[in-house]
């Protein structure tokens, strides 16, 4: 592969074809925040929080570091009055949605954002698609998908899969942000798969 040079922040690194801009600040030992992001999984760009300056011969826009590929005089800048401004209004829209999140109350402290801008709307989830990408990519069971659309999105355990996956699997659970993901299951557990419930109390005995 043929080597590419980009400035991050003003540092120079050689990266390589078909690394993304994350990628590269990683090898050149800069620190972008990320929610949505897993090394192991395939990028999805779904928060934003990643979002960085790029900028090629003059030309600046603002783009997810997780998804954008480096190019031939491509600069990037991590931390701008724009990007940061728009970190923090991320921040504020997902603790809306999830104001119990050590995670997004500490991310909130460090952008000053004020956690109480937007009404609150506690749907304990940020869209993240860690849980499904992990499910779907790692585990291989599909147990978890998305159901509906928009600001009804939400997150949903296939009881026909899950009943037999995921009581034993539960490798998803430490990537949610929010914890919420762990309570989903416990109650579709106790409501639609009671039998499992049962099981795994006497295996856990």
């Amino acid at each position: 592969m043929s080597e590419i040079i980009v400035k991050i922040d003003g540092i120079e690194v050689a990266a390589t074809e078909g690394m993304t801009i994350l990628d590269a600040a990683k090898k050149a030992g800069v620190s972008i925040p990320t929610l949505c992001y897993l090394e192991e999984l395939k990028p999805y760009g779904a928060c934003r929080f990643c979002s960085v300056e790029a900028s090629v011969r003059g030309r600046p826009k603002v783009v997810a570091a997780c998804l954008y590929p480096v190019e031939k005089d491509l600069e990037v800048r991590v931390h701008t009055e724009q990007i940061d401004r728009i970190r923090k209004m991320i921040l504020e829209l997902m603790s809306a949605h999830a104001p119990d999140s050590f995670e997004i109350q500490d991310l909130a402290k460090e952008y000053g954002a004020d956690r109480n801008r937007f009404p609150k709307d506690p749907s304990f989830c940020v869209h993240c698609a860690l849980c499904v990408r992990y499910c779907n990519e790692i585990a291989k069971k599909n147990a978890i998908q998305f159901v509906d659309k928009g600001k009804n999105r939400e997150i949903c355990f296939i009881p026909e899969i899950a009943s037999k996956e995921c009581w034993k699997c539960k490798g998803c659970f430490p990537l949610c942000p929010t914890e919420y993901l762990q309570g989903a299951y416990v109650l579709v557990k106790a409501l639609g798969f009671p039998e499992a419930s049962s099981e795994s109390v006497h295996a856990e005995q």
